[in-house]
């Protein structure tokens, strides 16, 4: 199968012939219809979190079921599917507590390097987020799936595997958002526009969008915000407290930038929470006011949008469906495996929300 492989940090993507392996037990081989790019992808390769190299990256995925080894009973041959990266056991203290996106089972969550799946010329190839949609065909454990309805576009499905729960998650589950209230949203890349959408489907009455670009405000507006801030004219945190008449009651910072994460918590009214979605360098510090804290003012950490996939996605799915989840406008520009490295160029210089690479399945 082909294939984009990161041989080297910091460096472009090669399309190379992988071989993978045959389904074992509890695991799915999926013929991959598409696969969105995601800033985390595009951390990995620049080696924020250094893995074994080579590696395939590619986890905001969707495709269809080729087979299906021995104890899989919910899914066949022929089944669409959307894939996540939040795979999880079922078993441990985390699962059983309904925080699956926190499951850490080392059998189930394989580090890169570890799953033996992927291979070229013999020698082991990295699987990296346990699903290495950059190439067409995975080979994955049974619970980093979820089926979908037939006549969902997989296209678009794709996106629900990362950007659009994580997003739609942290306002949904982790915040947990209620009819009438005020947000912002700072960062307006995929994951912004998810929760800038979320939040409206959740009933938000006002709901400020806040980013640098223009471009990425005015698509801001069309996922339901109700009022943009561009953060490079002038400071943020008061024009957003005079848009909420004090601030906001929730705050999305979907980023992961200290200086935003630190405009998000100052942006809030009393009482408020900062959800806290972006992904940071390790070792990052972050300073808030200590006296905000007796104003009751949180704090709040998002894995994946404390998603329960099994239940988010089908829902998400509904929701595009009924036409209140816009995923259409979230998806910029469709490219082929072959143009994966342009498609990166274009996040970097902030041009699109999500370029999506389609296979033939699509």
């Amino acid at each position: 199968m082909k294939a984009a492989v990161l041989q080297a940090f910091g460096q472009p993507l090669v399309i190379q012939e992988l071989a993978i392996g045959k389904p074992g037990r509890d695991e799915v081989l999926v013929r991959t219809a598409a696969v969105g790019l995601c800033h985390s992808d595009l951390h990995f390769i620049e080696g924020m979190r250094p893995f074994p190299l080579p590696g395939v990256l590619g986890h905001e995925v969707a495709g269809v079921v080729e087979a299906v080894g021995e104890g899989v009973r919910d899914l066949r041959a022929g089944d669409p599917v959307v894939g996540a990266l939040s795979v999880f056991c079922g078993l441990c203290r985390q699962c059983l507590g309904g925080r699956f996106a926190l499951c850490q089972d080392p059998e189930v969550k394989q580090p890169p390097g570890k799953a033996k799946r992927l291979s070229h010329a013999g020698e082991p190839v990295s699987q990296v987020f346990n699903l290495s949609g950059f190439a067409e065909q995975m080979l994955v454990h049974r619970n980093a799936l979820v089926k979908v309805r037939d006549d969902m576009p997989l296209d678009l499905a794709a996106l629900l595997g990362c950007a659009v729960i994580t997003g739609t998650g942290a306002v949904f589950r982790t915040a947990q958002v209620r009819p009438g209230a005020s947000v912002a949203v700072v960062g307006c890349g995929g994951v912004g526009l998810a929760a800038v959408n979320g939040a409206q489907i959740a009933g938000a009455a006002r709901i400020v969008a806040v980013d640098t670009s223009p471009a990425k405000l005015e698509l801001a507006r069309r996922f339901g915000a109700t009022d943009v801030v561009d953060a490079s004219q002038g400071d943020p945190v008061t024009r957003v407290q005079e848009l909420t008449g004090g601030g906001a009651e929730y705050t999305f910072e979907c980023i992961g930038l200290p200086a935003t994460v630190e405009q998000s918590f100052r942006m809030l009214q009393p009482g408020g929470a900062a959800t806290i979605v972006g992904l940071f360098k390790p070792g990052t510090k972050v300073a808030v006011e200590g006296s905000d804290f007796f104003l009751e003012k949180r704090l709040l950490g998002s894995a994946l949008g404390s998603a329960r996939i099994r239940e988010d996605i089908p829902k998400l799915v509904d929701l595009y469906i009924q036409g209140r989840l816009n995923l259409r406008d979230l998806v910029s520009q469709r490219i082929r495996l072959e143009q994966i490295n342009e498609g990166f160029a274009a996040m970097k210089d902030g041009r699109v929300a999500r370029s999506v690479v389609v296979f033939d399945a699509a």
